[in-house]
């Protein structure tokens, strides 16, 4: 099983928006303030080399595999991130 976590902003209208499409899926997440855990961000914008959120890191329970998805990069709207985490949880 895999684990979603969602970086976000306070104030982010994208992120709002996101996160109400994900409870409307019915998809668990954690949610995690860049500001908040900003060591956590700090990696995930070095690896995709991409500054944009909502990013999202998903993690395999079993593995301890992380897979990161960013704007712009692996998807281009709040939908196909949508389906990105349907389709790999």
């Amino acid at each position: 099983m895999n684990h979603v976590i969602v970086f976000t902003m306070k104030g982010c209208p994208h992120c709002a928006e996101f996160k109400e499409m994900l409870v409307k899926e019915d998809i668990d997440f954690v949610e995690a303030d860049i500001d908040d855990n900003s060591d956590e961000y700090d990696m995930f914008v070095k690896v995709t080399e991409n500054e944009y959120i909502p990013a999202i890191m998903m993690v395999n329970e079993e593995t301890e595999e992380a897979k990161f998805y960013a704007p712009d990069r692996d998807f281009e709207d709040l939908e196909q991130a949508v389906n990105l985490i349907k389709e790999s949880i």
